[in-house]
C-alpha cells in the first residue's frame, strides 16, 4: 500500500484538501471527488473529454499527475453553468445542435472557452486549431464550430448590454 499525498487544490473557486495515490492523474482524483463532468475517455491524452483548464491552461487531466497540481486552480465546465443557468457557451452549443451524445461537450466547451478568452471573434481556422484534439463520434464537427461562432457573438452581444 503507497502512503497518499495530501495537497490544496482549487476546483472551480473552492479551495479543497485532498488525498490521492503518488501516481493518481488528476483525472482520477477529481473523478473521485465527484467531478463526473470530468469525462474519462481514452486516458491517452488523444480525446478531449477530460479536459480541464489548470492555472489558465487547458489540458487533458488524464496526462496530468495530480500532485503537479498542488496549490494550482482547476476549473471544469460545472463552473462555467448550469442548466438552469447556462454560459452563453453552453447556451451557443445547446442552440446550435451541437450536443448529441454529450460525451465530448464538457472538453469542447472549456476549450471554447479558453479560445474565447483570448481571441474573442476567432476565424474558422483559430477555432478549428483551439478544438484539435477534442475529439466528436456524433456531429462531423459543423455544428461545433457553428456553436463557437454563436457563442463568440452570445459573449460579444452581452459585453454591449
Amino acid at each position: 500500500m503507497q502512503d497518499l499525498i495530501t495537497i490544496e487544490l482549487t476546483i472551480n473557486s473552492i479551495k479543497k484538501k485532498i488525498s490521492f495515490n503518488p501516481d493518481s492523474t488528476l483525472l482520477s482524483v477529481l473523478r473521485e471527488n465527484g467531478y463526473t463532468e470530468v469525462h474519462n475517455g481514452c486516458e491517452t491524452g488523444d480525446c478531449g473529454a477530460c479536459v480541464v483548464i489548470l492555472n489558465g491552461k487547458t489540458v487533458n487531466s488524464c496526462m496530468v499527475l495530480a500532485a503537479t497540481a498542488r496549490n494550482g486552480n482547476v476549473m471544469t465546465v460545472r463552473a462555467l453553468g448550469d442548466v438552469h443557468n447556462p454560459h452563453p457557451i453552453q447556451r451557443a452549443f445547446a442552440d446550435s445542435g451541437a450536443v448529441q451524445c454529450g460525451f465530448c461537450t464538457p472538453g469542447q466547451v472549456l476549450s471554447t472557452y479558453s479560445l474565447l478568452s483570448e481571441t474573442p471573434d476567432p476565424s474558422e481556422t483559430e477555432i478549428k486549431d483551439a478544438l484539435d484534439g477534442n475529439l466528436c463520434r456524433c456531429t462531423g464537427y459543423k455544428k461545433i464550430i457553428e456553436a463557437v461562432e454563436l457563442a463568440a457573438e452570445y459573449i460579444r452581444e452581452a459585453s454591449d448590454e
